[in-house]
Formats: C-alpha cells, sequence, structure tokens
C-alpha cells in the first residue's frame, strides 16, 4: 500500500480529485495517510477532515529558521511512513533538507506547460495571467518531480488545455483544473504507486 501525503495551501480542489480518485478506484493500492497545510485556515484541511484524513497545519512562520520547518515537515512525513509527498497547490518554498530527504518521492502540480510560465512567482491566477499576456493559444498542466528549484524536476506527465477568445485569468484556471490537474495529478499517484515511474539522465520515463 502506498501511504501519499498531500501538502496544500488552499481550496484543496486537487486534494478532492486525489481522495474522489482513490473511492473510485482510479487510483490503486494508495491511501491519504495525512493532509499538512502551512495555512491554519486552508479549507483543504476540511476537506480532509470530512474524509477522516488526518490534517495538520505545519508553518514556517511557527519556526525559527528554514532547517527547523524543514526538520519539523521531515519528522511528520516520518511519523506517517510515507511513501510519496503530493504537493497540490503547496505555496511554500520548499527547503533544500526536506527535497534531499525525499529526493525524487515528492511531485507537484503546476498550472503550465513547463517550462513556460513557471518558476517563482508563477502561482495561482498569476500564471494564467501570464498565458494570456503572451497570447498563447494553448495552455495546460504538468506533474513533475520537485528539485531545489521552484517547477524544475523531472516532468512525468502534461496535458494541454485550449485558450479560448474571451478567456479571464479565472475562467482559464477552471478549465485547467478540470480538463488537466485533476486527471494528470490521480494518474501519476497511480503510476508511481504502481512502480511505473522511473527516472533516467534526469528524465522521467513510464514504463
Amino acid at each position: 500500500m502506498q501511504k501519499i501525503a498531500v501538502c496544500v495551501s488552499g481550496g484543496g480542489t486537487n486534494l478532492q480529485a486525489i481522495i474522489d480518485s482513490i473511492a473510485d478506484g482510479i487510483i490503486k493500492n494508495t491511501e491519504i495517510s495525512v493532509v499538512i497545510s502551512n495555512k491554519k485556515d486552508a479549507a483543504a484541511l476540511g476537506r480532509a477532515e470530512k474524509a477522516g484524513i488526518p490534517a495538520l497545519c505545519i508553518s514556517p512562520k511557527e519556526y525559527g529558521d528554514r532547517d527547523q520547518f524543514a526538520g519539523a515537515m521531515v519528522d511528520t512525513l516520518k511519523k506517517y511512513n510515507i511513501d510519496l509527498v503530493v504537493f497540490a497547490g503547496y505555496l511554500v518554498v520548499v527547503p533544500e533538507k526536506l527535497t534531499r530527504e525525499y529526493k525524487n518521492r515528492i511531485i507537484n502540480i503546476h498550472p503550465s506547460l513547463i517550462p513556460a510560465h513557471c518558476g517563482m512567482g508563477y502561482y495561482g491566477l498569476k500564471v494564467h495571467e501570464s498565458v494570456l499576456a503572451a497570447g498563447n493559444k494553448v495552455t495546460g498542466a504538468t506533474v513533475h518531480f520537485v528539485d531545489e528549484k521552484a517547477d524544475h524536476g523531472p516532468i512525468i506527465l502534461q496535458k494541454a488545455v485550449d485558450v479560448c477568445e474571451g478567456d479571464t485569468p479565472e475562467i482559464l484556471q477552471k478549465r485547467v483544473m478540470e480538463q488537466a490537474e485533476w486527471k494528470i495529478l490521480p494518474e501519476a499517484v497511480n503510476l508511481i504507486g504502481e512502480g511505473r515511474v522511473y527516472i533516467k539522465d534526469n528524465i522521467a520515463h513510464i514504463k
């Protein structure tokens, strides 16, 4: 049984997609052992509690430095025997200590086709504002492994989504979530749980 931790900062729609995909059998042999947020008032924590999943707040603001915060995260993940950490709208600059400890065992969903519209400062509606400002006709979402750089690790899955005339950032955000994020994040979790994802020459492959 693959034990995962889902880290969130906001509403938790991607968390809900994972919860539903486990219930529907799309994600097999996997359980969400804990949900962690950096914000005490994150609606995602309520989603977790409703689903009977342990829900915790571990905020960087509560620790003296980044190392202490990273230590608290690592200790919690070890306590729950976590195999895979899933960042599902987790707006935290991740300490290197955490990425080292869980190398190639942390994945993230980003609402664009990396390497476009990604990196520091590109999150939430800012990504979709950037897509529209650039006049892109296609956008999408990416699931990738997390390394020391923002939105940088090996790409696991991507799915394209059309940009339509008259789109606002909010409309585009909703379409990307519905057509891409909520599909490829559960798919990636399942593929990893089945042992079908491996990394060679810093590129993720699916067997």
